[in-house]
């Protein structure tokens, strides 16, 4: 149900991935749109842990399968399927939207292996970045301007968000937290049920030692599992709205 991010050289959205520099680029433009036709029939997106207080109202959020999990917002129950957004991209709903979708089509990467250094880069097939008549220029006079700068902060705040988050996930790996997950919805009479993910075992949260508890109570983290945990509710509201749009199950079995 939940799959992680590619696994393979590009990551989720890119198609490519080229360094920003002034000599190429020297006369790009960044133009904006209220279209995100790259999250079209994407149906787990990303998530920081500092996006759990805001994502929660929203979306179940779950964790990918396998070794390195990553947190997910389902934006639908099945792959290829986003209650949120049309065919177009056009948000349907007023709705969160991840700092993953946002960033695109720009992400911080490091284009030499031998050194940490990391460098910001586009997405060269998007129609969100080149050489437009109109738009905000990415260099004045040579050096980025204010938007580049901008668009560079929140990359490397992102970046930041990554590095937390990779920390909760290791005091979940380490307190052996963990679950495969399993979620059976009943509509019209018939069982959906749904693995493939991970989720936040709550029978050993509850077992888990009081000073830990609290510890975990200072300094946020118990307050993240619970929006994880709370989450898991908006379940049954994502599958009904993918039942309303024609997207259940067996109604896209009908489709193909």
């Amino acid at each position: 149900m939940a799959s992680a991010p590619k696994t393979a050289s590009l990551p989720l959205f890119y198609k490519d991935l080229i360094p920003l520099n002034t000599q190429e680029h020297a006369n790009y433009k960044t133009r904006s749109t209220d279209k995100a036709a790259w999250l079209v029939n994407t149906h787990a997106v990303p998530l920081t842990v500092e996006e759990f207080p805001q994502a929660q109202r929203h979306f179940p959020i779950v964790f990918s399968a396998g070794e390195n999990p990553v947190p997910l917002a389902l934006m639908g129950m099945n792959e290829g399927v986003n209650v949120f957004f049309d065919d177009d991209g056009t948000m349907n709903t007023p709705v969160y939207v991840p700092a993953y979708v946002r960033r695109y089509p720009f992400l911080l990467a490091k284009i030499n292996p031998e050194k940490e250094d990391l460098s910001l880069c586009f997405d060269p097939t998007s129609e969100l970045v080149g050489e437009f008549d109109e738009g905000r220029p990415l260099f004045e006079n040579g050096e980025p301007s204010e938007s580049c700068q901008q668009t560079l902060k929140f990359c490397e705040n992102f970046e930041t968000a990554g590095a937390k988050t990779g920390q909760f996930l290791d005091v979940l790996k380490k307190n052996d937290l963990m679950m495969d997950g399993e979620l059976t919805i009943e509509a019209e009479g018939k069982p959906f049920t749904y693995r493939g993910f991970r989720m936040v075992d709550e029978k050993k949260l509850r077992e888990v030692r009081g000073d830990i508890l609290r510890e975990w109570n200072r300094n946020g983290i118990l307050a993240l599992l619970y929006a994880h945990l709370f989450s898991l509710e908006l379940v049954r509201d994502i599958f009904g709205r993918q039942v309303k749009q024609g997207k259940a199950p067996q109604q896209l079995a009908q489709q193909v």
